[in-house]
């Protein structure tokens, strides 16, 4: 699908005053910001493919390392060895389905790239309804209908957002749920919430989540444009912390601007542990993807580092990886550890955590057995849901592909 997001009357001039602020801002208080912070001192081309084989309850072979460059606190670690079960196939037959929201009342909500559709799954039947398409979506490449995210207050606006490629850029909108009307007229036209984002035919970023503090952060990706990432005027290769309503979230580290963090390749995956400490994982180049803490306002470093760096200047993944074995997706955090999917090396990765720093090396899980998994989400206590992504072009389906899975984790 192609054309330009709605946008309702008396909006659109609204929007666009809005987006001049923001980009002058962008463009000046960033740039003193983070020349002052300077002064105190991802996987290959895109997110790859191939075919594997282990049982998902042994842990598989890894090549990953722990950093330590985190901060630990005073909490206890969890055990350096875990385990992961797959409790049960939830749903089968999706189409490249990226993003995944788990609604209040149950359901689960799940995002098509491809087709630009958001479909409910009953997690306890599996059944499929159709809550229709995204207008505005221009799939190419790895864009298109990429992550969603239910309103802080959606027991009462019913708004989900997502985060997608337009024909012109990458933009956040939103839209208004209606269960009552019928399978594929229950999405409300989209209201444009932040544009802009730069896009190409992959980096495109895409993954969205309301944090604890009710502010909506956003990963990005750097387009392919490699010198975006350190250019603070580019939203490209940035983690955004916005207002539900698009406005730079008061307390942002660069006044003005939605600039959170910066130096970053491709962000795929945003999660916070129970002390609400913010991590993402991102894709490397050609020698190492990371799982990064993030701190507001620094710099991680791509395109001038990749993986750990001895510069003081950049922040350093609490944990990296050979390209071949993650090409990181989405992230949870269940049961003291950060769960990592992983596109090309076929795994589910857990980190265990001490503050923010690894307690101990990755551990990998899944190796090959269900292919590509992009999604990951905390399904409450010991649980995860879990999408896998063989649909997306790059993957070999098999038979129900792709599937959401429900996980037990220690």
């Amino acid at each position: 699908m192609t054309g330009r997001t709605r946008v309702p009357v008396g909006r659109g001039a609204r929007d666009r005053r809005r987006d001049r602020i923001v980009r002058r801002r962008v463009g000046t208080a960033v740039s003193a910001a983070a020349a002052l912070l300077l002064a105190a001192g991802c996987s290959s081309g895109g997110d790859g493919g191939g075919p594997g084989g282990a049982d998902g309850a042994t842990p598989g072979r890894t090549s990953a390392q722990a950093s330590p460059s985190g901060e630990a606190s005073g909490q206890t670690a969890p055990p350096a060895k875990g385990s992961v079960k797959v409790l049960r196939t939830v749903a089968e037959g999706l189409n490249s389905p990226w993003g995944l929201a788990p609604l209040p009342g149950g359901g689960l909500l799940v995002s098509s790239r491809d087709k630009a559709t958001i479909t409910r799954v009953d997690e306890k039947t599996g059944k499929q309804t159709e809550l229709g398409a995204v207008s505005g979506v221009a799939p190419e490449g790895e864009g298109g209908l990429l992550g969603i995210a239910l309103s802080p207050r959606f027991a009462s606006d019913h708004m989900i957002y997502a985060y997608f490629t337009s024909a012109s850029d990458n933009r956040i909108v939103r839209m208004l749920y209606d269960d009552k009307k019928p399978a594929g007229e229950q999405l409300g036209a989209p209201d444009t919430v932040f544009k802009g984002i730069p896009k190409g035919v992959i980096h495109n970023g895409g993954r969205i989540a309301f944090g604890p503090d009710g502010m909506l952060y956003a990963g990005t990706g750097e387009s392919g444009d490699r010198g975006l990432a350190q250019d603070t005027k580019s939203l490209g290769g940035k983690i955004l912390r916005l207002t539900p309503e698009g406005e730079p979230a008061p307390g942002d580290p660069f006044p003005g601007s939605p600039v959170y963090s910066y130096g970053h390749r491709n962000v795929q995956g945003l999660a916070w542990d129970g002390r609400q400490r913010l991590f993402a994982s991102e894709f490397g180049q050609d020698t190492w993807d990371e799982l990064n803490a993030i701190k507001p306002g620094a710099n991680y470093g791509w395109p001038d580092a990749e993986g750990t760096s001895k510069d003081p200047k950049f922040v350093n993944p609490i944990a990296q990886w050979h390209t071949d074995d993650a090409s990181p997706s989405g992230i949870a955090y269940a049961e003291g550890s950060v769960w990592m999917a992983g596109l090309k090396g076929q795994r589910l990765w857990r980190i265990p955590l001490k503050g923010t720093t690894a307690s101990a090396p990755p551990q990998a899980f899944l190796d090959g057995r269900y292919g590509r998994l992009r999604t990951v989400v905390s399904a409450g206590g010991d649980r995860l849901w879990l999408v896998t992504s063989n649909t997306d072009g790059r993957g070999d389906p098999r038979k129900g592909d792709d599937r959401i899975l429900e996980l037990r984790v220690s």
